[in-house]
C-alpha cells in the first residue's frame, strides 16, 4: 500500500492522519513536538526525526502547518522536502497558505520530477475528526485524480479548482465569507440577548432560515456553553485573512468586510489573559442565557482563543 508523510499534527492534523491510519496507509509522522504526535505512534505510525527521513520513502507527503513562512521552509528549504522526496512523489499541502507560493512550490517540484498539490481544507475541527472536511485543490487534473482515493478517507466534498494555486484562492473566498458572516453571527447573538431573547430558541428559528450558516449552528453554541477553546485559532484566521487581504490587493480589489473583520480580530488578539479573565467574569455576572465563558488555562493572549471567542468583545462592549 502506498506509504504517507503526514507533517503537522495540530488540531486538525493529528484527526487527519489518523483517518488515514484506520484506512490501512502506512503512515510516518513528523511535528515539531513529538510528544503531539503520541496519539498517533500508539494508533501505529512511525515517527521520523527529520524531514529527510520523514519524506525519503513517501509516495505521498501531506503538510498541515502553521504559516506560510513555515510552508515555505518545509518545501523550498535546503534539506526541505523538495529536496528529499523520492521522483514521482506526490506532495500535497494541506495549509492554508499562499496561492502565489503555491505556484513555486509546483514549479519547483516539477524541476525534481515531483507533483504538488495546494488543498486546503474547511470544517474545523469538527470536520477533521468526523472526515467530512471540504478539500479544495490546485494542480493537474491527473495528479489530482492519483490522489482522490486518500482524500476522501478525509472529506466529503472534493473539487479541483484548478492550476497551481487555485485551492488557496478558493479558499481564501472560504475565509472571506466566513469573515464577515462571524460578525453578522456575533451581532446577531448581541442583538438577540440585548432583546432579552432566550439564545437557544432564538437560534432554533434563525438557523433554519435565510440566516442559517455552519458558524450560526457550530459555533453558536459554544458560544453559549462558554466554550472558546480553539476549533480553529485566532491566530491563525488574522493570518488567512491576512492572506486574503493581500491577494485582494494585487488583484486591485477592496474589501472592507474583511478589512473590519481583520481589526476585530486583531483586537482580541492583543488581549492578555487577565483581561480576558475579568471579561469572563463581566459576562457571567451580566448576560443570562450563556454559561460562563471559560478562558483555556494555556491561552497566554486572545490569540490563542478559538475564531468564536469573537462575541466576546462584544458582550464586553469592547467594539
Amino acid at each position: 500500500m502506498e506509504h504517507i508523510t503526514f507533517i503537522g499534527t495540530g488540531v486538525m492534523g493529528s484527526s487527519m492522519a489518523g483517518h488515514l491510519l484506520s484506512a490501512g496507509y502506512p503512515v510516518t509522522v513528523f511535528t515539531r513536538t513529538k510528544s503531539r504526535a503520541e496519539n498517533l505512534l500508539a494508533q501505529g505510525a512511525r515517527w521520523a526525526d527529520t524531514i529527510q527521513e520523514a519524506v525519503k520513502d513517501a509516495d505521498f507527503v501531506i503538510t498541515m502547518v502553521g504559516y506560510p513562512q513555515d510552508v515555505e521552509e518545509l518545501y523550498l528549504g535546503p534539506d526541505g522536502i523538495i529536496a528529499s522526496a523520492k521522483p514521482e512523489a506526490i506532495l500535497i499541502d494541506m495549509t492554508t497558505s499562499s496561492p502565489s507560493l503555491a505556484v513555486r512550490i509546483a514549479e519547483a517540484a516539477r524541476k525534481r520530477g515531483l507533483e504538488a498539490l495546494d488543498a486546503p481544507v474547511s470544517g474545523g475541527d469538527v470536520g477533521a475528526r468526523n472526515a467530512t472536511l471540504s478539500i479544495m485543490v490546485g494542480g493537474s487534473e491527473t495528479t489530482f485524480n492519483r490522489t482522490k482515493a486518500l482524500f476522501e478517507k478525509l472529506g466529503k466534498t472534493i473539487v479541483l479548482q484548478g492550476g497551481p494555486g487555485s485551492g488557496h484562492h478558493t479558499k481564501m473566498c472560504n475565509q472571506i465569507a466566513i469573515a464577515s458572516n462571524m460578525m453578522g453571527v456575533v451581532e446577531a447573538l448581541t442583538y438577540g440577548l440585548a432583546a432579552g431573547l432566550e439564545p437557544r430558541t432564538m437560534l432554533s428559528s434563525i438557523e433554519s432560515g435565510a440566516a442559517g450558516s455552519w458558524s450560526l449552528s457550530n459555533l453558536v453554541p459554544r458560544m453559549l456553553n462558554g466554550n472558546v477553546k480553539p476549533g480553529f485559532y485566532i491566530k491563525h484566521f488574522i493570518k488567512d485573512m491576512g492572506i486574503a487581504l493581500e491577494s485582494a490587493r494585487e488583484m486591485g480589489l477592496t474589501l472592507p468586510g474583511l478589512s473590519q473583520a481583520e481589526a476585530l480580530y486583531k483586537k482580541l488578539a492583543a488581549l492578555d489573559t487577565k483581561t480576558l479573565q475579568g471579561i469572563a467574569q463581566e459576562i457571567a455576572a451580566q448576560q443570562k442565557g450563556l454559561s460562563a465563558p471559560q478562558i483555556p488555562e494555556e491561552a497566554q493572549t486572545g490569540s490563542d482563543l478559538g475564531t468564536q471567542a469573537l462575541y466576546l468583545l462584544y458582550l464586553a462592549r469592547l467594539i
